[in-house]
């Protein structure tokens, strides 16, 4: 028969465990992740100059072939390749592609797609200056 104490330890881990399932799908929502792009948070800072913004740090990750979808984020986003390459669509502007080691923005809410057109992995890093109360990027149809 299994301990008072064995029981207890038991539901903890359990409830645990559970706590980071859910604690995972809000973290996913409340970045704001598409289904076609992987974000990892490096860093969240308070933006000095305004309380309302913060200032994140991610990699961003789009699989062989994947695509963003069409989103914005509530701030400005600035990115770098780290490797493989992109194809960014703006609305209103003409299609740009972009190779490892070259740079990118996205201004203040402007709507854009990213895609990865290989069949190799494409990494980003990139820094968001953001309005903290919004979720990271928001899709847009």
């Amino acid at each position: 028969m299994t301990s008072v104490r064995g029981r207890r330890l038991m539901s903890f881990v359990l409830a645990a465990a559970a706590g980071s399932l859910v604690t995972a799908a809000v973290d996913r929502a409340a970045f704001g992740q598409q289904d076609g792009v992987k974000r990892t948070i490096l860093r969240r800072v308070p933006d000095p100059g305004n309380p309302n913004y913060e200032i994140v740090m991610a990699i961003a990750e789009l699989g062989p072939g994947g695509s963003s979808g069409k989103h914005r984020h509530p701030g400005v986003e600035v990115g770098y390749l780290l490797e493989g390459s992109l194809i960014i669509e703006h609305d209103g502007r003409p299609v740009a592609t972009l190779k490892a080691g070259d740079s990118l923005t996205n201004d203040n809410t402007a709507v854009h797609n990213a895609r990865n057109p290989n069949t190799t992995p494409t990494r980003v890093l990139a820094v968001y200056v953001v309005d903290k109360s919004k979720p990271l990027a928001e899709p847009v149809k």
